[in-house]
């Protein structure tokens, strides 16, 4: 799927599942066998644990450069390769022929393809977090582990507006899972791994740092959406939709979702889901048995400088109310229009993305408090949903 970015014209966001027609192929990497002649070296596996960092060698360098090892090690086993056969819908090959002329409108044609994504095991039960996107109209899904052990899931739940999807399988035994961190913690300049299956390459770990926080990439023009999202510079492609972003104790902090590339490759931007909306739309699932979203019920616009000299006494923090919706929650709880959001339950926000990033973590009966900014002085609110 391609969409264009607002405000970058030559640029695309992409969303990572990997498609390819049944019966033709994915998208073809160069590599060869170890006979072969092609840059692409084949290693064994023991040559790689016998090329491990020493202990002794790794506390010496852990004052200079960070030590991915244990925490790819950790989150590895619970990344699985997502496989999909689904149908697409696509315009008829007769529309505006004569054909059309003599018989009227034909139909559009269904299409079977396949589509190859990543996904997270969350439970020894058999819960996998992935993307919306990349079981949208499967007809049947298969998940391989690290292991080679493949099994049939089933979707559980999906949402389009956050883009996530949970799978489920069922195993005899207990199978591998990821711990879950917290995306709050993270901050700009912390080193990040992302762990998917690029382009049918499975198991591919690639390190970066967090680039930004709280994106709106606009994935989802014209449709409703909630983005909040991680911006990290670790490489992410085709196929590693739905793997996790890990940090480096293994624990999952995001759901890889997107990239920004003017070329459809991998270009130093690639976005993630945080954990905290992964969490929220997993513990609503098992709750309510669906994802429940709530609206605060306002117009909002970012802070700049001439607002904040008419409104805030030249104090450009917060996000300003431009309009209220007639008895929704805000409205209800008395916020007005020029109001200036400071925060939500203590935490500052300071974009528009960030506080749909904080209104995204509530269910409806939840209780918020909002500190406002109104005729000079700051005024607490709670705001019922």
């Amino acid at each position: 799927m391609v969409l264009k970015m607002k405000g970058m014209p030559m640029w695309a966001v992409i969303a990572l599942s990997l498609l390819g027609g049944v019966g033709g192929g994915y998208a073809a990497v160069a590599m060869q066998s170890r006979e072969g002649k092609s840059g692409a070296t084949c290693v064994d596996n023991e040559i790689i644990r016998r090329a491990a960092v020493p202990a002794g060698a790794r506390a010496a360098n852990a004052g200079a450069l960070p030590y991915f090892v244990d925490a790819a090690a950790k989150a590895s086993p619970a990344v699985v390769h997502v496989r999909v056969v689904g149908v697409v819908e696509r315009e008829s090959p007769y529309r505006g022929t004569l054909l059309e002329f003599f018989f009227g409108a034909q139909p559009n044609v269904q299409q079977q393809v396949q589509l190859s994504g990543s996904g997270a095991l969350i439970s020894p039960d058999g819960y996998i977090v992935t993307n919306f996107h990349v079981v949208k109209n499967a007809r049947a899904i298969e998940v391989s582990l690290p292991d080679k052990r493949n099994f049939e899931a089933k979707t559980v739940a999906s949402d389009p507006a956050t883009d996530l999807a949970l799978l489920k399988v069922q195993s005899p035994r207990p199978l591998p899972y990821i711990e879950f961190g917290k995306s709050d913690s993270l901050r700009v300049g912390e080193w990040v791994l992302a762990i998917g299956n690029p382009f049918n390459l499975e198991t591919t770990v690639t390190a970066g740092i967090v680039s930004a926080t709280a994106r709106n990439i606009n994935t989802q023009s014209g449709k409703v959406s909630i983005e909040s999202l991680i911006q990290v510079d670790a490489a992410v492609n085709m196929g590693n939709s739905g793997g996790p972003l890990v940090d480096l104790d293994g624990r999952l902090v995001g759901i890889n979702t997107a990239i920004a590339s003017p070329t459809g490759a991998f270009a130093g931007y690639a976005f993630s889901i945080p954990e905290s909306i992964v969490t929220k739309f997993v513990e609503d699932v098992r709750k309510y048995g669906e994802v429940r979203h709530v609206v605060l019920g306002v117009n909002i616009m970012n802070m700049n400088s001439q607002l904040a000299e008419e409104f805030a006494n030249g104090d450009t923090r917060g996000v300003i109310v431009g309009g209220v919706y007639a008895n929704g929650p805000a409205d209800r709880a008395g916020i007005r229009v020029y109001d200036i959001i400071l925060s939500v339950n203590g935490r500052r926000v300071n974009t528009v993305t960030e506080l749909q990033g904080e209104i995204s973590r509530l269910t409806p009966g939840d209780t918020a408090d909002v500190v406002v900014f109104r005729s000079g002085r700051e005024e607490r609110v709670r705001v019922q949903f």
